[in-house]
Formats: structure tokens, sequence, C-alpha cells
């Protein structure tokens, strides 16, 4: 099987190279500069030169894959704009061969307790921009594409991941991590091996499938900031910011940050097989 995936020399397109090698898939991937392509080479896939604004390029590849992982994503003002048409491209390239798509679970905004993939949307405003794009992908199941969506959690692992860039290493220059309010709220997390193995799994799914990328591990943000100020060199030092702070420091992401969510990977383990075996999100964390 040949796989072509985007964002591969990113976070989670890394370990999603090395699940998919594993498997003996031949991989290749996404390359926009040299760096990325050195990346990927690394991990074994070979390297396809271009940018997620690239529609031929991407449409391209996509024709010549077996299956397809669209994990990159253009951090700019024109961020949907972007998604909408590398989706496009890569699905018509993908025609009736399986496209995995990347969303993530913030779409759901606080939920009601532990709720699943069919719970009521309410993004927060930057992530809302990805619910017509979702729409959009999933509609081409009723014309004979093979569309699914992964919504990732938090992820964490590997010495990376959102908590080690916004809590980690500004906790390490300041002494102390932040942490919004009290920390009562929870996150969803999910190992970035173990999402990595869900985007393998997934280009098997029924068309029109969606699953939450979720390792049942829905922990409040006080115990994950104490557990990150052992990462950042100052046990126990946690520093409560009200929403105004926290946004002021870190920007819109921190509405995101202050969600309060729980949700559960089930639909994965039981339609897919899916297995998450990093079950100790709180002493990974601390390792850094």
């Amino acid at each position: 099987m040949k796989v072509f995936i985007t964002g591969g020399s990113g976070y989670i397109g890394r370990s999603t190279i090395r699940a998919l090698i594993r498997r003996g898939i031949e991989v290749s991937a996404l390359a926009r500069g040299e760096h990325a392509a050195r990346t990927v080479s690394e991990l074994g896939a070979t390297p396809v030169r271009g940018d997620l604004t690239d529609v031929e390029v991407l449409t391209r590849a996509a024709r010549q894959a077996d299956g397809v992982i669209h994990l990159g994503q253009a951090y700019s003002d024109d961020t949907a704009a972007v998604d909408r048409a590398a989706a496009d491209a890569l699905q018509e390239g993908a025609g009736d061969r399986p496209y995995v798509h990347t969303g993530g679970v913030w779409v759901y905004g606080d939920t009601d307790g532990v709720v699943d993939e069919d719970a009521p949307l309410s993004p927060p405003p930057i992530t809302a921009w990805r619910l017509e794009n979702e729409k959009r992908v999933l509609a081409r199941a009723a014309t004979g594409g093979r569309p699914v969506v992964v919504m990732p959690g938090l992820v964490y692992g590997r010495s990376g991941g959102l908590a080690q860039t916004f809590f980690v290493e500004p906790g390490r220059a300041a002494g102390a991590v932040p942490c919004i309010g009290e920390g009562a709220n929870h996150w969803a997390l999910v190992h970035v091996d173990d999402v990595a193995e869900l985007y393998a799994l997934a280009l098997n799914a029924p068309a029109g499938s969606v699953y939450a990328g979720v390792g049942d591990q829905n922990l409040p943000l006080a115990d994950i900031t104490r557990a990150l100020s052992h990462a950042a060199g100052h046990p126990g030092k946690v520093r409560h910011l009200t929403p105004e702070q926290a946004r002021e420091q870190m920007g819109p992401i921190a509405e995101a940050f202050a969600l309060d969510q729980r949700l559960t990977g089930a639909r994965a383990r039981q339609q897919l097989g899916w297995t998450p075996t990093h079950l100790d999100a709180l002493a990974e964390l601390a390792q850094g």
C-alpha cells in the first residue's frame, strides 16, 4: 500500500509516518522546504516538494497513492480557505480511495460529562472554521468518496505538543507553569504515538466515519499543570491566571485551553480495534 501524507514533518505527522512504515506501507510526504524534506526522508518517507497551496501537486500525489492522510495546516489568516482547497484537491486525487482528514475535539466546546462524537458542536472562535470544512469533506461519502475525520484531543508526548509550547516552556522561563483559573476544567488527552496509530487504522474505516482521537484520560487542568511544573524544572510551582491574563499571554488559544472537555474514544476502539497504550498521562507529562 502507498499512502500520501501532508504535515508529515510536523509533530503528529512524524509519529504517523512511523506508524505507517511499521505496517509495511510505502509513504510519500509533502515537504515545503529542505528541512521538511530531510525530516521525512530520515523517517523513511519519500518527499514530495510543495506546500498546501500547491493544489496540482496535492491532486497528483493523491492520485498516485492508495490512501491519503491530511495532517498539514497553514497557520494564517487564510487557514480555513487553504485547508478547504487542499482537502478538495486531495479528495479529487484520492477518488474512491481512503482519505483521512484532521479535525479536533475543541469543536465540541464544553461538554456535559463524558461524550462521544455525536455530542452537540459549540466551538470556540479559534476552531469554528473547521465545522464547514469537515461537513464538506464528509459530504463526499455520498458521491463515492471514502472520507474519514479523525479528531485528536490535546496531544502530548515526545517532548512536544501544545502543552509543551504554551505551558512548559513559558513555565521554565518564568519559574512557574501557567494555569487558567483554578484548573477545575478537564482536558481530553491523547499520546502522539497513540493518535498516530489511529490515523493508520482510519485508512480502513467506513466512508463518512468520524472518530474522537482521545485516550479516555480526561484530567483536570490543575493536575496537568502540576505535572508540567516538573517537566519545566520547577516542581509544584504553578501560577494561576485569570481568563483575561491567559488570553493576553497565550492569545486566542487560551479560550480553547479553558474548555471543560471529557470525551471517549470508544468508537475507534470498537470499530477499528484501536488500543491506546499510553495510559498514565500525568507521569509522562511530568517527565517532559
